[in-house]
């Protein structure tokens, strides 16, 4: 790997940390607790959002290993290789993208939809058509495409600028959640009384707490992005497990307050009966008035940010460490020639992400949906391949790495395959809480078809370099 192919080591710990925190945080914990509540009720939205939490731990831990031994981009596409070969590589690297790309597109969306609310004179100007029910507007067309630009601009003048932006993003976040959230437990019309019953009472419990916890893989997504930023890390990458975990320990933090500060305004029976477009938003303006409803669409504006730069860096860094290994066209391993960030993924990814706009949010939620695939793919990789590192003993066999003879860590990987599976199967057996519909189905069939005609194209690539070539490429195994 020639120097100049390298991604340059200036990311700090406290931006690793805001990458990871305020992708998994994104929109969702501002605009979903309604909707997590009329699931389960609010302890039990709670609860499912902690389970979910400790099994991402879990997922962590093989992670947190696997960044160790091999501090190197591509996460789940390098761990395959490492641990599965070229074919596996390839799989996963093709899904992964789909969902990193896919939840970049989501979040340019959330911001014209924050618009509709805020400003919708300037959101539903110019009426063009309508596509699955879905009114599309040249003035959401065009707020979604300038964030994409903007935050495509951002990632290109370099990974430290993007990293500072990301951290005081995470700060301005988490300053207007506490603001908000505070206003609402300390104000005379909020009562802890409104929470009761503290589950869904139409369900029962542990199906409706299962039901959340079947969402955990979207709510907390962000966290992989740490692998994707390793080779940019410059303090060690035994670090990685700590931040991974500190991450996800404040997201699950963050979406509870946020369900309490939801729950507390009126009997969150009532609030989710009138079926409401913002519930967080309505109750908030309705104690807190404008001014409070100002301060949580900052924090809002601030987790679409996040949300929008922390996965431009881990798509652009995915297809870097494929177009690296030749997986994909070698156009995707050029660098930047002043800042040395993988322009061509970031623009790329800014130009597919165009494209979702126009044709309404109810199709991309079609593709988002299917997508969620290629994370909890992503997930199973890694945890299989930590599994096959961690040993029983010294005696095991196979390579052995600093740190792999743990049979409790042994047992977590297995655990995490075990986790992966599960969310896999929430998402492809029919009839399951997460199941996926017909036109997510015809979505990830159709995406699966285009990897093959890829792969069948690339072959040659693929395949034609000797291993040893190939390992420092992508594990950067013999770099001096």
């Amino acid at each position: 790997m020639e120097q100049s192919n390298q991604l340059k080591k200036c990311l700090k710990p406290h931006w690793v940390w805001a990458i990871a925190f305020g992708s998994a945080i994104g929109w969702g914990s501002f605009v979903l607790p309604a909707d997590w509540i009329a699931t389960a009720g609010p302890m039990g939205a709670i609860i499912g959002l902690a389970i979910g939490a400790l099994l991402m731990i879990v997922i962590g831990v093989s992670y947190g290993f696997l960044i160790k031994i091999f501090p190197v981009t591509g996460g789940g596409f390098s761990y395959a290789y490492l641990g599965f070969g070229r074919r596996h590589a390839f799989f996963c690297g093709w899904f992964l993208t789909l969902g990193y790309i896919s939840i970049v597109a989501l979040n340019a969306s959330a911001l014209a939809l924050l618009a509709k609310f805020l400003v919708p004179e300037i959101a539903t100007f110019g009426e063009m058509y309508t596509i699955a029910g879905w009114e599309v507007y040249f003035g959401e067309v065009a707020i979604a495409s300038l964030a994409l630009m903007l935050f495509a601009w951002i990632n290109i003048r370099g990974g430290s600028f993007s990293g500072k932006s990301q951290f005081v993003f995470c700060m301005l976040l988490v300053a207007g959640a506490l603001l908000v959230v505070t206003g609402m437990l300390v104000s005379p019309s909020t009562s802890f009384d409104n929470m009761v019953p503290m589950f869904q009472p139409d369900k029962a419990t542990w199906s409706a707490v299962f039901a959340i916890v079947a969402i955990a893989p979207w709510a907390y997504v962000g966290f992989d992005s740490v692998p994707q930023a390793a080779e940019e890390f410059d303090f060690s990458p035994a670090k990685a497990f700590t931040l991974i975990v500190l991450a996800l320990v404040m997201a699950a933090v963050h979406y509870s307050v946020l369900i309490v500060a939801t729950s507390i305004a009126m009997p969150w029976t009532e609030l989710v009966a009138g079926s409401p477009v913002w519930g967080t938003g309505e109750v908030v303006q309705g104690v807190l008035g404008n001014l409070g409803l100002a301060l949580l669409a900052v924090a809002l504006l601030m987790g679409i940010a996040t949300g929008l730069n922390g996965f431009y860096i881990s798509t652009s860094r995915l297809l870097f460490a494929q177009g690296r290994a030749t997986f994909l066209p070698e156009v995707f391993a050029r660098l930047h020639p002043v800042h040395g960030t993988p322009s061509v993924g970031i623009l790329f990814t800014c130009g597919v992400c165009l494209l979702a706009p126009w044709f309404g949010r109810e199709v991309l939620l079609w593709i988002v949906d299917m997508a969620a695939t290629g994370v909890a793919i992503a997930y199973f990789y890694c945890c299989a391949v930590a599994y096959k590192c961690f040993k029983w003993s010294p005696a095991g066999a196979g390579e052995h790495y600093e740190g792999c003879v743990s049979p409790f860590k042994k047992v977590l990987s297995l655990l995490g395959v075990m986790s992966s599976l599960f969310f896999l199967a929430l998402l492809l057996i029919p009839g399951s809480p997460g199941a996926l519909g017909l036109p997510s189905w015809i979505a990830l069939i159709g995406w699966g078809c285009l990897g093959v005609v890829l792969y069948a194209a690339r072959r040659f690539h693929i395949h034609g370099m000797p291993k040893h070539q190939l390992d420092r490429l992508i594990l950067a195994v013999g770099e001096g």
